[in-house]
C-alpha cells in the first residue's frame, strides 16, 4: 500500500467525529491539504473550520473542492458514514483511494512507537492522561484522543511524531490494525454486542490485541481481566505490579502512593476524583516510567492534569448546587460515576438524568442499568439516543423506567428535559450520557449561575 504520508490532500467523510478530528488535525499539522463532510455542525467542526479546514454539510459530490485529484487524494471514512452517501460513492465510483479511520490510524503506528490503551471503558481517561505526561516530559509525541483534553481544549496533542499515543478503539474490531509496543487494557466488561455477539468473542479480540505487544514490549491489564498474554498487573483496591495504597480524599482531591516492581512514589496528587480514576492514573504512570519519564516530571504532570471534557465535568454555585456532567453510557461506567458522587458528597440528594444510548446496548444490558439507577435518589431518564441505529421494537426509555426500582423516576423527551429539571428539589445534578445530552450542558450551566432556588 502507498505510504499515507505521500498523499497531498484528505478529504474526510464524518470528520465531526471525534476520532476523525484528531486524524484531520494531524494531516493539517503536517502541512496537507484537509477537506471533510459531516452531516451536521458542531463545535467541534466549528473549530476545525477556525483550523483552516473546509467542510461541507450537504450530500452533494457537486460541492467538493475543483482541486481535488485521484492520484493525491487520499479518502478516509468512518463506519458511522452511511454506505448510501453520495459522495462516498462518488469517490468510489471515480476510483480514488479510501480507507477506514482505523487503518489510516493504524499506519501511522507502524511509523513511531506506539502507546495504545485499550478497554471498553477508561480508555479516553487513561489516553489523555498519557499524552499529557509525555507532553509534559517534552517527550517527541503525538497523542490521538477520544475525548477533549481539558489541559489542551483539543484532542490532539503535538509534540513530535516519534511516539504516538492512541486511544485503541475496540468496536468493530479497530484496535487490531495498530502496531503498539507498548499498551494497557482497562476493562474488557461487556459491550458492543451488537458486533461480538457475546462477551466471549470480546474478550478474545481483547486477546488479539495483546498478542499484537512484541517480546520486547510491555502490557499492563488491570487485575482480573482475562488475558491470556504475559502481562504485568495494575489496580487501585489490591496489590498488583503496579497499585496503589494509602488513598485519601483531601478537599475533594485523591491522594496515593505508587508501588511498582522497581520503586515507590508516594504522595502522588490527582485532581480528578474517584478510585477508578486513580485506576487510569496507575496505567498511565505504569507506562510513563517505561518510556524513561522520571518520578518527579510524573509527579508534577499528574498533579497538573485537569481531566476530560465530559468526564466527571464539576461545578460548585453559590447556593451550593453541585452540577456534574459524565459521558458514562455504560453500566460500570454509570456504577463508578455514581459511587465517586457517593464518596464525595455523602447524604447529598442526587438527580440523575441520563440518556441511554443505543437500542441495542440499552436491550443488552437493560437490568445492570436499572441496578446502576437505583443508586440515585432522582431520575429523569431521557428518550434512548439511536445514534447509528434503528429502533428495536419493545425497546424504549419507558420499557427500561419499569425495570427501576425507584420512587421518584419519570421519562422525558430532550426537548423537555430543561424544564422539568428546573421544577425538581436536589442537592447535586448529574447529567450522564454519550449522546447529543450534553447540549443541556450550557443552559443548565446559565440557569444555575443565575437562579436562586
Amino acid at each position: 500500500m502507498k505510504d499515507i504520508h505521500t498523499y497531498k490532500n484528505f478529504y474526510f467523510l464524518g470528520i465531526g467525529g471525534i476520532g476523525m478530528s484528531a486524524l484531520a488535525r494531524y494531516f493539517n499539522f503536517s502541512g496537507a491539504k484537509v477537506w471533510g463532510y459531516d452531516q451536521t455542525q458542531t463545535q467541534l467542526t466549528i473549530k476545525l473550520e477556525e483550523e483552516n479546514i473546509s467542510i461541507i454539510y450537504d450530500d452533494n459530490p457537486e460541492l467538493l473542492p475543483e482541486n481535488i485529484n485521484k492520484e493525491e487524494t487520499l479518502i478516509i471514512y468512518t463506519p458511522a458514514i452511511p454506505n448510501h452517501l453520495k459522495i462516498k460513492n462518488y469517490f468510489i465510483e471515480e476510483g480514488y483511494t479510501i480507507l477506514k479511520r482505523s487503518k489510516v490510524l493504524g499506519e501511522i503506528t507502524r511509523f513511531t512507537q506506539c502507546l495504545a490503551i485499550a478497554g471498553t471503558h477508561g480508555k479516553t481517561t487513561t489516553s489523555t492522561l498519557l499524552g499529557h505526561l509525555c507532553k509534559y516530559a517534552n517527550l517527541k509525541a503525538t497523542a490521538f484522543l477520544g475525548g477533549i483534553s481539558a489541559n489542551y481544549k483539543t484532542n490532539f496533542i503535538f509534540n513530535g511524531n516519534q511516539i504516538s499515543v492512541v486511544e485503541a478503539d475496540e468496536y468493530d474490531r479497530s484496535f487490531l490494525a495498530l502496531s503498539p509496543n507498548m499498551a494497557a487494557i482497562t476493562s474488557t466488561d461487556a459491550d458492543h454486542l451488537d458486533i461480538y455477539n457475546d462477551s466471549s468473542h470480546l474478550v478474545d479480540t481483547f486477546n488479539e490485541f495483546a498478542k499484537l505487544i512484541p517480546e520486547e514490549g510491555f502490557l499492563l491489564v488491570k487485575k482480573g481481566l482475562p488475558i491470556n498474554v504475559k502481562h504485568f498487573t495494575y489496580s487501585a483496591t489490591e496489590k498488583a505490579d503496579y497499585y496503589a495504597e494509602n488513598i485519601q480524599i483531601e478537599n475533594h482531591t485523591f491522594t496515593f502512593d505508587l508501588v511498582t516492581p522497581d520503586l515507590n512514589i508516594e504522595g502522588l496528587i490527582l485532581p480528578i476524583p474517584g478510585k477508578h480514576n486513580i485506576e487510569n492514573a496507575i496505567a498511565a504512570l505504569g507506562i510513563g516510567l517505561k518510556m524513561g519519564i522520571s518520578p518527579s516530571v510524573l509527579r508534577k504532570a499528574l498533579a497538573e492534569f485537569k481531566g476530560v471534557a465530559r468526564r466527571f465535568t464539576h461545578h460548585t454555585f453559590k447556593n451550593g448546587k453541585i452540577y456534574i456532567d459524565d459521558y458514562a453510557h455504560h453500566p460500570s461506567e454509570l456504577n463508578a460515576t455514581i459511587e465517586t458522587i457517593r464518596s464525595l458528597y455523602p447524604g447529598k440528594n442526587l438527580l440523575t438524568v441520563f440518556q441511554p444510548h443505543l437500542f441495542t446496548r440499552t436491550r443488552d444490558f437493560a437490568n445492570d442499568f436499572a441496578k446502576s439507577l437505583e443508586h440515585t435518589d432522582q431520575l429523569l431518564l431521557l428518550d434512548i439516543y439511536p445514534a447509528r441505529e434503528l429502533p428495536i421494537e419493545g425497546v424504549s426509555s419507558e420499557w427500561l423506567n419499569e425495570k427501576i426500582q425507584l420512587n421518584k423516576k419519570q421519562v422525558s423527551t430532550l426537548d423537555k428535559a430543561l424544564d422539568i429539571i428546573k421544577e425538581k428539589d436536589f442537592d447535586i445534578l448529574l447529567t450522564v450520557g454519550a449522546g447529543n445530552i450534553d447540549i443541556l450542558y450550557q443552559p443548565l450551566l446559565q440557569w444555575l449561575n443565575e437562579a436562586e432556588i
